[in-house]
Order: C-alpha cells, then structure tokens, then sequence
C-alpha cells in the first residue's frame, strides 16, 4: 500500500527516522564528543572541546535579557526549627498523617 501523492508530499518534508533509512544512519543528540575514549575502556576530555560560556562583564548595559527576572526576593524555607530542615523524618511523617489521615 502506498500513500496518496499529496500525502507522500507532506511526509518528505518531515524529518527523517531511522526507521525510513536503511541501517547506518544515526541521528544522535547533537551533542557532540568532549573527549575521547582509551583503549582501556576510559575516556579523557580534551579542554580544547568543552563548551564555555563567557558572561558579558557588565549585565546592566547588557541588551539580551535572561528568562528569569533579576529582581526576585528570597525566600524563606519551613524549616528554621528543625537542624535536618526538610529531611527530617518527623516532619516527613506529621505531615505524611495531615494530608493522608491515620492507618
């Protein structure tokens, strides 16, 4: 069974698969390599391929915006009391009974 021409049209302008390309083809992430591997099974990172990112010196001046806000407050946690904060099993388990009732 083929698909009609109009819709053979549509699929061509998609991007490929590789379920639509004989073996071989591999598609990949886009990430790019950061080193390369040693015979023994390690890997070494060449510093001459690992990405940075310069950071202008002056962000006031600067026209491109970040996606976040520059100006939001900080906010204060629930757990000022307790020395283990929010891993504490106790409060894990007041509030576990608050919300689920008792068993």
């Amino acid at each position: 069974m083929q698909p009609t021409a109009p819709l053979f049209r549509r699929l061509r302008r998609l991007a490929l698969t590789t379920k639509q390309v004989n073996g071989g083809y591999y598609k990949g992430t886009g990430s790019g390599s950061m080193g390369r591997h040693t015979k023994h099974g390690g890997y070494v990172i060449d510093n001459n391929k690992v990405r940075t990112y310069v950071v202008p010196k002056d962000l006031k001046s600067f026209k491109l915006t970040p996606f976040i806000t520059k100006n939001m407050e900080t906010s204060k946690g629930d757990f000022e009391g307790d020395p283990q904060g929010g891993l504490s099993g106790a409060r894990y388990l007041e509030r576990w009974k608050r919300e689920n009732g008792t068993d």
